[in-house]
């Protein structure tokens, strides 16, 4: 079922337009703006440049996706085979199916709310004419990884990414910026190297580098000594972009470091690559070497959950002078995890799972780094002790549109049942209950187990962390005692002044990087008459704080546009999850089954 029907030859041509004008759109934004097209200055010409590119590309993928025959998600469908490097059989082999389908999609969507975000809110650093150019190459190279059908083709789409990722975080990021940006080029590049050595091994012993051949031969034409030893260097590589744990580390300091923008792309699409090359290269072209190596995966994967969310917790605990972006970075340490614990489980359940929690990954954390980066915006930092502590930061209080979305993307990440975060980790769970055949059951749902404990633990940090920048410290206690003798207290306002004085000068001074306009206002508003208010708000526990503290900026009308896609589909997902497992299941099940629907 289609819902338009669309000839093979446009469909041809849209899959081949997604991935090739960002990087037309690259060369263009680095060009002079035409005369009628400079708008107030060049700056806001290529911004608006970024935007108009990123959303032909976003028009186009709905498009695909609305002429994709919904009816057969598992045949390879807008395919282009082109021979290009004869020598080595290299062919430009385009294509996409039900797995690839929704990984081009997201890919496009965020791309898109980033370059209108960052219109509305250009991020702090050089020329904006390198920035929109760098981020339409990885667009580019993001789209073109889960586009292409040829191993040396994936390749070459999987390193294209790491240059722009690279500069943006060095040029446009924040404090230790240079060193998060070594990290990540090092850490991604020495597991690239491996990786190759592993696609080429695979493409020289089987004689093709075509991923739908391989796919259909099942590694029959490799030895198993072969597919463990490529299983090994291939799954390096991707491990290492995924992230999985102990090959994490580099991954809290680039999000740390990065603009908004970055750390969107980051976690919303980058980390998707590693795992997308799981399951469509290793998992159909060497099933036993991934048999061999996956109880080590899945020991690997809830490790890694276990450990993203001891991070989480140990970040959010009061006086760890923990970063709000770190400790969402940690938390895709975890998350991940459960994708690659789906993987690890070589079933259609487990799979499915893993898919599903791959897009439900990239729209709730995608929203959460928009969200941080707002409040770091409003703030001037990100430091969860500043956040929560004595300077009033309660978002409900002060910017309540703002704390309730936050909310809700801590609700949606701890997989909370009809939000997208909840049918990845039940069906991946599910999975381990009963993995593929040779796997060993006991160990399975031992790591069942540890990762199910894994989701106690996420629902911990993240409702600490919803409850101390959302609601607010309550470490006053000493405002009880003038609630019982709140008459006498307006002849004695020296006790309950000092608290309220403090929150007023601080947090006047946090939200002055971002310039809202309201803040010169409300710092002189308490001088009038701070006394009185603050003396009878202590009546209300909780809400003490709220009275003196200035008011900061709301949501922005640019922010809602470029945040309400997110949690709508975060929404959608949740209560229909049939859409996309509509699209991923059968192509799962003619995957593992070596080619057979």
């Amino acid at each position: 079922m289609t819902v338009i029907d669309i000839s093979p030859s446009v469909m041809q041509f849209l899959l081949a337009f997604i991935v090739v004008s960002p990087l037309l759109g690259a060369v263009a934004a680095l060009l002079p703006a035409p005369p009628g097209l400079k708008g107030r200055n060049p700056d806001q010409a290529v911004l608006r440049h970024g935007v108009t590119v990123t959303g032909a590309v976003l028009i186009a993928a709905i498009v695909l996706a609305v002429g994709f025959d919904h009816d057969h998600p598992a045949t390879m469908q807008a395919t282009t085979d082109i021979s290009w490097i004869p020598a080595l059989d290299v062919r430009i082999h385009l294509g996409i199916d039900g797995i690839s389908l929704p990984l081009l999609v997201l890919t496009a969507l965020l791309t898109f709310l980033c370059a209108l975000y960052s219109y509305f809110k250009p991020p702090a650093g050089p020329s904006p004419k390198a920035f929109v150019a760098l981020v339409l190459v990885l667009e580019s190279g993001t789209l073109a990884t889960f586009a292409v059908l040829d191993l040396l083709l994936f390749f070459l789409a999987f390193e294209m990414v790491l240059i722009p990722m690279y500069f943006l975080i060095n040029r446009w990021g924040g404090d230790q910026r240079q060193a998060a940006a070594w990290k990540f080029i090092l850490y991604t590049l020495l597991g690239s190297v491996v990786m190759l050595l592993g696609l080429l091994l695979v493409g020289l012993k089987s004689g093709t580098f075509d991923m739908v051949a391989l796919a259909t031969d099942n590694g029959r034409g490799l030895t198993t000594s072969v597919q463990v030893i490529a299983v090994l260097a291939i799954g390096l590589g991707l491990a290492v972009k995924t992230p999985m744990w102990p090959l994490h580390s580099w991954l809290p300091d680039a999000h740390t470091a990065a603009p908004t923008v970055g750390s969107v792309l980051l976690a919303g699409v980058l980390l998707k690559m590693g795992t997308y090359g799981f399951v469509r290269i290793l998992l159909p072209a060497a099933p036993d070497g991934m048999r061999t190596f996956a109880p080590y995966l899945a020991a690997f994967a809830v490790v890694g959950i276990v450990y993203g969310s001891l991070a989480c917790l140990a970040l959010a605990r009061t006086g760890a002078k923990g970063d709000l972006k770190r400790l969402i970075a940690y938390s895709s340490v975890g998350h991940m995890g459960f994708v690659l614990l789906g993987i690890a489980t070589m079933t259609p359940t487990g799979v499915n799972g893993a898919l599903f929690a791959n897009i439900a990954h990239g729209l709730i954390t995608g929203l959460l780094f928009f969200l941080v980066g707002a409040v770091k915006d409003r703030y001037g930092t990100a430091d969860l002790d500043t956040l929560a502590g004595a300077t009033g930061a309660a978002l409900y209080g002060r910017a309540p549109r703002l704390g309730a979305l936050l909310a809700f993307a801590a609700v949606a990440s701890l997989g909370l049942p009809g939000l997208a975060g909840f049918w990845g980790e039940m069906l991946t769970l599910f999975g381990a209950y009963s993995p593929a055949e040779g796997l060993s059951r006991p160990a399975f749902r031992t790591f069942m187990a540890i990762g199910a404990f894994g989701t106690l633990l996420t629902a911990a940090y993240m409702l600490i962390v919803v409850r101390r920048v959302c609601m607010g410290e309550h470490t006053l206690s000493a405002r009880t005692t003038p609630d019982t003798s709140a008459p006498s207290a307006l002849s004695a306002p020296s006790i309950p002044s000092a608290p309220s004085a403090a929150p007023a000068s601080d947090a006047s001074q946090a939200p002055a990087t971002p310039g809202t306009p309201q803040t010169p206002a409300a710092t002189t508003a308490p001088a009038a008459s701070p006394t009185p208010g603050t003396l009878q708000a202590p009546t209300t526990p909780g809400a003490p704080q709220a009275p003196p503290a200035p008011q900061l900026a709301d949501v922005q009308p640019y922010e809602a546009a470029a945040w309400t896609p997110l949690v709508a589909l975060t929404v959608l997902a949740g209560l229909w999850p049939a859409v996309l497992l509509g699209l991923t299941d059968p192509a799962v099940q003619k995957l593992l089954s070596g080619g057979k629907s």
